[in-house]
């Protein structure tokens, strides 16, 4: 039986979740609110200026620049481990109850393809249309040149993505929000507008499409219950579109 919810453990749970958020996602929307107040205030349009993801380091030395990216990888899914241990202090079954496991790897692939289709597509509309309304940079999505470790760091990047927001945002936040006392309502809107926030380097409209991601995946994890499905989905589309740019860059004429 969970415990009564006291006005100092409520204190705790926020106290926490704000410490999580401040070393993981919620310092990189304070960096995307000042990035895109920069970008505003700059003399080009926002369309004209291009914002680089998944960037070479060291691009004269292959070899420092693939430590570099993979530190990283390693490095920036620390935050997500950090928030389910923080989950199993309190519960040892934490991370089935977020399904953040490997028990249901079918059902969590099947439904994780379903949710990128429904995501991807739009998104990519969505993108095209901010752009050309100068409401967005251009994103180029990949910029580690021609090594031969380029493809794989950017599925690792596109992974790493994927399980830091899906187990912070999503199975970490609606589990101590909703300990807290929160609606479901309350927290899914201010998931996804912290979501969103943290996209707002990219431009104005990778802050709505993302905040309406935040709303679908909030509605998906309700109605799985787990986690799984989105780190598959959201995998699925950053290595899309980090691949994809990758391979395509040059050849086509909208990216």
């Amino acid at each position: 039986m969970d415990l009564p919810v006291t006005d100092a453990s409520r204190r705790a749970l926020f106290v926490e979740t704000a410490l999580v958020l401040g070393v993981s996602l919620g310092a990189s929307g304070i960096y995307a609110v000042l990035s895109i107040i920069r970008k505003v205030t700059a003399q080009a349009s926002l369309s004209s200026q291009t914002t680089t993801m998944n960037e070479a380091v060291t691009p004269d030395r292959p070899w420092l620049d693939l430590a570099y990216q993979l530190a990283g990888v390693g490095l920036g899914v620390v935050p997500a481990f950090l928030a389910v241990y923080l989950l199993l202090r309190d519960d040892a079954s934490a991370a089935r109850r977020i399904g953040a496991d490997l028990r249901r790897p079918g059902f969590d692939l099947g439904r994780g393809m379903l949710l990128a289709a429904a995501i991807g597509i739009p998104g990519l509309a969505l993108y095209l249309t901010a752009r050309a309304l100068d409401l967005n940079t251009t994103i180029a999505a990949a910029g580690l040149g021609q090594t031969w470790w380029a493809i794989p760091v950017l599925v690792l990047a596109a992974a790493q993505n994927a399980i830091l927001e899906e187990v912070v945002m999503v199975g970490y936040l609606f589990t101590r929000w909703s300990q807290a006392g929160w609606s479901f309502v309350t927290i899914a809107l201010t998931s996804a507008f912290i979501r969103g926030t943290y996209h707002l380097y990219q431009g104005f409209g990778g802050f709505v499409g993302n905040l309406a991601m935040g709303l679908i995946v909030a509605y998906a994890y309700r109605r799985w219950d787990r986690v799984g499905p989105l780190v598959i989905a959201h995998t699925i589309l950053d290595v899309v579109a980090f691949v994809g740019y990758a391979v395509l860059a040059g050849r086509v004429s909208w990216l």
